[in-house]
């Protein structure tokens, strides 16, 4: 049992940022109409950018990462304004291809950026834990947990932090005249240009929102003294499933499907190798995108998806 809660706390905590990278996605696609696949590699510049500032400048990890969500959030604006505005008209395929090579183009900026090389943004938790239920051991400097529950407090910090950004998101969006205004644009354009809305304005905050988001969710990604490469870009591909399995609209379906998914790996990186070794190594990287199979047959709109009707 103490296994088992010790690995759902995994889960949720790696499932809250999962569920960050889902939001960002989602934020896009409901002001826009395009699946921005330039998002992996705006996480992977927001955990550089978080990098240089804590190693390199010496700046606490919670300034570094406002920093690098400010910086992220500009360049995401600049990518829309100069890549994606003139896509305004054109089939959302088309923009959604630009926004793959948006992908390549911005990883190799980020290769040549920031030299290429594996970094890091500093342990702000290090491996302290809490012990629930139980007795706090230590041996040779590694705490651990006898008779209890160990939760570490990364995982704690994930999940409280993505959770807390995306609940205030949530509210600013249907508080604030521009969250009103972005969510007026994400139902009907031309309806909501025709009440005044600037739906260029708009958009632009939408992609701020979801490249902050993004390099939140990057430093939040390498908050646990992991070593980060540019490759590791594509973790922020999980968040596919994460958003299909919710729903593509659905900021709410974004947070569920990341914290199913969270919580289906870390269950299944705990007990696949004792209960179904013949799986393989790394089969938790699979599981995400067989729950979205599940899903789409069950639900194909995902859990909080907008059905859509089509009369012929």
């Amino acid at each position: 049992m103490n296994t088992l809660l010790s690995s759902l706390a995994t889960g949720l905590g790696q499932g809250a940022v999962y569920a960050l990278i889902a939001v960002s996605f989602v934020i896009i696609y409901r002001a826009t109409g395009v699946l921005n696949f330039a998002q992996p590699a705006l996480l992977i510049l927001g955990t550089f950018v978080t990098s240089v500032a804590a190693t390199q400048m010496g700046l606490p990890f919670a300034v570094s990462a406002l920093l690098a969500m400010i910086v992220v959030g500009l360049l995401s604006v600049g990518i829309e304004r100069v890549a994606i505005r003139p896509m305004i008209g054109r089939p959302p395929f088309s923009a959604a291809l630009v926004t793959v090579g948006l992908f390549i183009a911005l990883l190799v900026v980020a290769f040549r950026l920031f030299d290429s090389k594996p970094r890091t943004v500093g342990d702000p938790w290090q491996l302290a834990s809490v012990c629930l239920g139980g007795e706090t051991t230590e041996s040779f400097g590694v705490t651990g947990c006898s008779g209890g529950v160990q939760i570490y407090e990364n995982a704690i910090a994930r999940f409280v932090i993505s959770l807390v950004v995306i609940g205030l998101l949530g509210w600013w969006l249907t508080r604030s005249k521009i969250g009103l205004a972005m969510r007026a644009t994400s139902l009907d354009q031309e309806t909501a240009l025709a009440q005044g809305v600037s739906v260029g304005r708009m958009f632009s905050i939408s992609w701020a929102i979801g490249g902050s988001l993004a390099a939140l969710a990057g430093a939040l990604l390498g908050a646990n003294g992991s070593v980060v490469q540019a490759t590791d870009a594509l973790f922020a591909l999980v968040a596919l499933p994460a958003i299909i399995i919710g729903g593509l609209d659905s900021l709410k379906g974004a947070v569920l499907g990341g914290l199913i998914v969270g919580i289906a790996m870390a269950l299944t990186k705990t007990y696949q190798p004792q209960f179904a070794p013949w799986l393989g190594t790394n089969f938790d990287n699979v599981v995400p995108y067989l729950l979205m199979i599940v899903v789409l047959l069950v639900r194909p709109y995902g859990i909080y998806g907008t059905r859509e009707v089509q009369r012929v």
